[in-house]
């Protein structure tokens, strides 16, 4: 599998028995499971044939997969896809490693990965640390020219100072 792909789901369970599966998307990116898009599984090209919500999941028809057994088959099997080219909006991937400064230009560290959260997504620090997505300053163009995610937290956010 290439690199710089990034995954976006995997295939819950077979659904009927024509070869359609149950994918949990993990983006909210509903076009990745678009007729005519490509999914990577095990470094196979997939493209979908058909899609359509159900249930807060997607029963997908991937090409070449006709019987419920080749859908069996895939059950637990992760999706991958290429990464999408925005730059205005912060993706996940490129969010990891960024230093994180606060209000008064103090590093706070590098962030590590990115939890969700249902309030709002929060970045997790090297250190362990987590900040909230909601105080990013920055446009998402601004944050990918300076390099540096800037923070404005309020007092008392962080129990150990940096």
């Amino acid at each position: 599998m290439p690199a710089k792909l990034l995954q976006v789901g995997y295939i819950s369970k077979a659904h009927g028995i024509k070869g359609e599966v149950m994918v949990t998307l993990e983006t909210n990116i509903t076009s990745r499971v678009s007729p005519g898009s490509v999914l990577v599984c095990e470094d196979s090209a997939m493209t979908v044939i058909t899609s359509k919500a159900h249930k807060g999941k997607w029963i997908v028809q991937f090409r070449g997969v006709t019987t419920r057994n080749l859908a069996e088959s895939l059950k637990g099997k992760k999706l991958f896809a290429s990464p999408i080219e925005d730059a205005s909006q912060l993706w996940v991937d490129h969010l990891i490693g960024l230093e994180v400064v606060d209000q008064n230009n103090n590093s706070l560290g590098r962030v590590a990965f990115l939890e969700a959260n249902p309030a709002s997504d929060l970045l997790v620090l090297e250190s362990g640390h987590l900040i909230p997505l909601v105080f990013i300053n920055d446009s998402p163009e601004t944050v990918f020219q300076k390099g540096v995610i800037e923070v404005t937290l309020p007092e008392g956010l962080l129990e150990s100072e940096f």
